[in-house]
């Protein structure tokens, strides 16, 4: 380890991000999982794909960040765009989704949209105020809450911003992420939402029956993950589950109640309904400023489209650049 010390130095891994034995075989595991999700969505060999090893935020594209090596998030959006003209992001968890805006910032055919805890809280951003730069200008929703959102505040907020955004982006696929830390009881976490509650966003998304990868994400109190993310599988397949918990050989994880769903705290939640009101206010104005869908989108070089083959005609194209130019200059020739 002391031979690669400049190069760990460099690539931010050793504190929050350990080397463990298998570390690339785990990162080739989890960001192919999402690769291959977005793929079988391009192919239509499926409508919803569920990698709840994926959601890994944090990475950026030459440092670990936050438990994150590789940023599968962005790995599959990527993939996403060569079949779909816009993507939409969504992140909640209760950490910025800060890998996955910074790579789309500049960016207006990807929107992210993440709603966390804002203040003095790892990775420190995600104002509001941060709304994207060029090209990319209002494309990146931030919604910074506080201590003890419950299930009713975030629902207030994400049922709203959600479809003003599928009004003005009209994304074409969907990427999900689920991080389970925003739950009540989270040893990291400060939210207290029920798993319904967090059930509701994936719920309320899989309701525009659009091409959606569902990510997997944070969550540190062992008992709770799993019970979220199984009955989110349920959500996503409109399969109801019983509360109380079949025998297993993990059972015991679950005691004393042995049920699906728990209780959650009773902290203060500290976002007023006046706070709320207003930040949702804010974000749905900014978003009214979006580009409707179906107009040009620039791809950063002027006269070229940069657009995969699959998405001929979905844009308009600019003159000398296209089919025609191609036809012209073999007639050159």
């Amino acid at each position: 380890m002391g031979d690669y010390a400049r190069q760990l130095q460099r690539f931010n891994v050793g504190e929050d991000c350990p080397v463990f034995d298998g570390l690339f075989d785990f990162c080739q595991i989890y960001a192919s999982g999402s690769i291959g999700g977005a793929v079988r969505l391009n192919e239509g060999k499926a409508d919803i794909v569920i990698n709840w090893a994926g959601g890994l935020h944090h990475a950026k594209k030459s440092e670990a960040s936050g438990f994150c090596y590789v940023n599968d998030c962005v790995l599959a959006i990527l993939e996403l765009l060569k079949v779909h003209q816009r993507v939409l992001y969504i992140d909640i968890d209760i950490h910025h989704g800060d890998g996955v805006e910074e790579a789309f910032y500049a960016s207006d055919r990807v929107m992210t949209c993440s709603l966390h805890k804002f203040g003095e809280y790892f990775p420190g951003t995600g104002d509001v105020k941060d709304r994207g730069v060029g090209p990319g200008l209002n494309h990146a929703v931030n919604v910074p809450l506080q201590d003890g959102m419950d299930d009713d505040s975030y629902r207030a907020v994400f049922r709203p911003v959600i479809a003003k955004i599928m009004e003005r982006f009209q994304p074409g696929a969907v990427v999900l992420q689920c991080g389970a830390d925003s739950l009540s009881g989270d040893r990291l976490g400060c939210f207290k939402l029920s798993i319904k509650g967090h059930a509701d966003c994936v719920s309320f998304v899989r309701s525009f029956q659009l091409p959606t990868l569902v990510l997997g994400g944070g969550g540190y109190t062992l008992r709770n993950v799993p019970r979220c993310w199984a009955f989110e599988t349920a959500v996503l397949l409109d399969t109801p589950l019983k509360d109380s918990l079949p025998f297993n050989d993990y059972l015991d994880y679950f005691g004393p109640d042995h049920r699906l769903h728990l209780p959650v705290s009773n902290m203060e939640n500290q976002n007023s309904r006046r706070y709320l009101e207003d930040l949702t206010a804010r974000v749905l104005a900014m978003l009214q400023a979006v580009q409707p869908a179906g107009q040009q989108i620039f791809t950063g070089q002027d006269a070229t489209s940069q657009i995969p083959p699959s998405l001929s005609g979905l844009v308009s194209e600019p003159s000398g650049t296209g089919k025609a130019a191609l036809d012209s200059e073999e007639g050159e020739r």
